[in-house]
């Protein structure tokens, strides 16, 4: 089976799932982003990525449970799969890899 390729943006989705594990989805992704990014991500894009990620097997979703707060709406939480960490590994050991390969040279 030929290995999952993901973007950029796809990878830091997919990050913060499994950085928020249990309580990971659309607004607390969206609102960790940002601070991590020091800038604007649309929450549209967000879901089409969590979409994408599901699809393809990198995530799973459950929903959780009604709450007035959210006017009778459940909350779609997300969480990493196996297939997904894995990709995330060789994701890490491939630009780790990459990153040690830079010369030592000062650029002061």
């Amino acid at each position: 089976m030929k290995e999952q390729s993901i973007g950029e943006f796809e990878e830091l989705v997919l990050l913060m799932v499994a950085a928020l594990h249990d309580e990971a989805y659309g607004v607390t992704i969206l609102e960790n982003l940002e601070e991590k990014q020091n800038k604007k991500v649309n929450i549209s894009a967000i879901h089409v990525t969590l979409k994408r990620l599901e699809d393809k097997g990198l995530v799973i979703s459950r929903y959780g449970g009604i709450t007035s707060d959210r006017g009778g709406r459940r909350k779609k939480f997300y969480v990493i799969t196996a297939l997904g960490k894995k990709l995330l590994d060789n994701q890490y050991a491939l630009r780790t890899s990459l990153y040690q390969q830079i010369p030592k040279i000062s650029f002061g």
